[in-house]
């Protein structure tokens, strides 16, 4: 990166104005790629010709994009606050390359503004003509798409975007930092009680520290302790599709599972609507770097895992509404099943399938309550890592996330300690990470080893640990705690409704059918409970959430595609007479589902 630069205003640049301004960012991270003059040309054929004077504005902070721009002369500046007294450069772009970032994929509002800051001519494509070359042009797509996962990548390192400004003690903070988070999206933090920024704009806006957390965007915008789903609106998540809250399938859950589940129902011609509490992603979404997926031999991040899939479900048409968090299920008398949601609305489907995944069970150690959130971490990001940079961190676990999770934080932490309950790595994580961590000069593994306390007022001190073999009590100098332990599903809202396991894992198949509290419903419909079924027929469960389920991203993204398999046969058995594989029109008419349009959105 370049770095900061500072810019004189919105108005126009004095002739003495630092050359440094109009420099263009080198692209040493991979995000800024210049296209090729034939990538250039084939876009030219879908767009328009524009030019640009000084200080154009092209794109607004704060305002939905729906124009994608590739400079053909000139110089773009990418720019935070502009025509404020902070405003300050965050990357410049010459000819051949193009202005925007991931929330122009998923139609967010712009966390910067684009500015000419030379003249020249910009090529100017509208999203949907966008949409149609790149599903035709991979490369092209595969270009435009690494390019936005990295820039916000940067704008999420840089601090960028919106700001948090609350206590490190308060619940409501760590919410709203853990929604932000795990939504990947950029935003700064201001802690109250150590942050000297604080005190000056709870002056500015007139407001108490009684009144925090506090949203604030472009100075312009503030909210009060917002709940998640109106700090999403604020930002352009998308929401839960108005009207006709009727469809083929409904998919509870948005990890490898729900995502797989989407991407192959709705590109089958299925109505699909995926509904998520939190993020999109799930566990996964959360992993620094996954090696032992099946076709990417270099590893790649939850993060990008996450965004591919995500814009590979939107090309066929799904819908992703996020924060919606599921609290019941029953059946209509049209043998629909009807999920309701905490904010009280509902949406009525054909079949459900259930993917909400599992949750690391948080540590139950004394003094860990008051420090979750801000020095103890069920993940690890970019966020947490940053704190991390000049202290020794802690990791309990011993699967595969907490290997991941390690070698992670090695690359930040001056030293990673990995406490790990049994006598070996080898129980429960892969060979491949076994090897890696056991190699790694930062990590010391500590074997038999579990966290008796936590010691720390304002943030972590120490730990205090024990060997479980020999009751032999030790202390930990570390700054940070993550903790990657056994997983519990979220299925509390499911309690009576469907069968369960002892761990409250969801039945299926024949287990399901055998605990199904009227077995007699099987009879009726002349089959038995299938693979993935849950114990109501047209209700399904696939990955995490999934009693006996195997814990591997493969497998969960697997079981979501195979769900949609029994989906269709679900839907052929009880299907009227003559409309087996079909699905109601928009006019009401029946159309195979194979023939019905797809809607053409992103990349594949």
């Amino acid at each position: 990166m370049s770095g900061d630069q500072s810019l004189p205003g919105a108005g126009p640049v004095p002739e003495e104005a630092d050359e440094a301004v109009f420099r263009e960012t080198p692209d040493v991270y991979g995000a800024y790629p210049r296209l090729t003059e034939d990538q250039t040309a084939r876009l030219a054929e879908h767009g328009q010709r524009r030019s640009m004077a000084s200080n154009d504005v092209l794109i607004q902070e704060g305002e939905r994009c729906e124009t994608f721009f590739v400079v053909l002369s000139g110089t773009v500046a990418v720019v935070e606050d502009y025509g404020t007294p902070e405003e300050h450069v965050l990357r410049v772009h010459g000819p051949g390359r193009f202005i925007g970032e991931l929330g122009l994929l998923h139609g967010q509002v712009a966390f910067y503004t684009a500015v000419a800051r030379e003249p020249g001519e910009v090529l100017v494509v509208s999203l949907d003509q966008l949409r149609h070359l790149v599903a035709q042009d991979s490369t092209l797509g595969d270009v435009v798409l690494r390019a936005c996962l990295g820039r916000r990548a940067l704008l999420v390192g840089q601090g960028a975007g919106f700001r948090i400004i609350g206590s490190r003690y308060s619940p409501d903070t760590r919410r709203l930092r853990e929604f932000a988070v795990r939504n990947r999206l950029p935003h700064r933090w201001i802690d109250l009680e150590t942050d000297e920024e604080a005190e000056e704009l709870l002056r500015r806006f007139g407001v108490g520290p009684e009144e925090t957390p506090l949203v604030i965007w472009r100075d312009t915008t503030l909210l009060r302790n917002p709940s998640n789903a109106e700090l999403a609106r604020l930002i352009g998540l998308p929401s839960l599709p108005a009207g006709n809250r009727h469809g083929d399938v409904l998919i509870v859950g948005s990890g490898p599972a729900g995502l797989a589940a989407a991407v192959y129902a709705a590109s089958e011609g299925l109505s699909t609507t995926v509904v998520e509490a939190m993020a999109t992603g799930g566990q996964a979404g959360t992993s620094s770097r996954i090696e032992n997926l099946l076709g990417f031999p270099a590893g790649i991040s939850g993060a990008e895992l996450t965004e591919r899939a995500v814009l590979q479900a939107d090309k066929f048409g799904a819908r992703i509404s996020i924060p919606v968090e599921a609290t019941g299920l029953h059946l209509t008398d049209e043998d629909h099943y009807v999920v309701t949601f905490a904010d009280g609305s509902e949406i009525a489907a054909r079949a459900v399938v259930l993917a909400t995944g599992a949750r690391y069970r948080r540590l139950q150690v004394p003094g860990i309550e008051r420090l979750e959130g801000t020095s103890v971490h069920y993940s690890a990001t970019v966020y947490e890592a940053q704190q991390c940079r000049t202290d020794p961190v802690a990791v309990v676990g011993g699967g595969n996330s907490a290997g991941q999770a390690v070698l992670f934080l090695a690359g930040y932490a001056p030293k990673v300690h990995l406490l790990v309950r049994g006598p070996s790595l080898d129980a429960n994580m892969s060979r491949y990470l076994v090897d890696q961590v056991e190699r790694h000069p930062r990590v010391e593994v500590m074997l038999h080893t579990e966290v008796t306390e936590v010691i720390g007022h304002e943030v972590l001190e120490e730990l205090d640990v024990v060997d479980n073999r020999t009751g032999g009590h030790r202390r930990l100098a570390v700054q940070g705690l993550f903790v990657f332990t056994g997983a519990a599903p979220h299925t509390e809202w499911l309690a009576g409704i469907i069968a369960l396991d002892s761990r409250g894992f969801v039945l299926t198949g024949p287990e399901a059918q055998e605990a199904c509290a009227h077995p007699e419903v099987w009879h009726g419909r002349g089959r038995s409970c299938m693979t993935l079924e849950t114990s109501l027929p047209g209700v399904f469960a696939a990955g995490d959430v999934r009693s006996g389920s195997v814990k591997r991203v493969a497998s969960a993204a697997g079981e979501g595609a195979m769900a949609i398999h029994f989906v269709h046969r679900h839907l052929g058995h009880s299907a009227a007479p003559g409309t087996t594989g079909t699905s109601a029109a928009a006019d009401g008419s029946d159309v195979p589902a194979r023939l019905r349009h797809k809607v053409s959105a992103w990349l594949a």
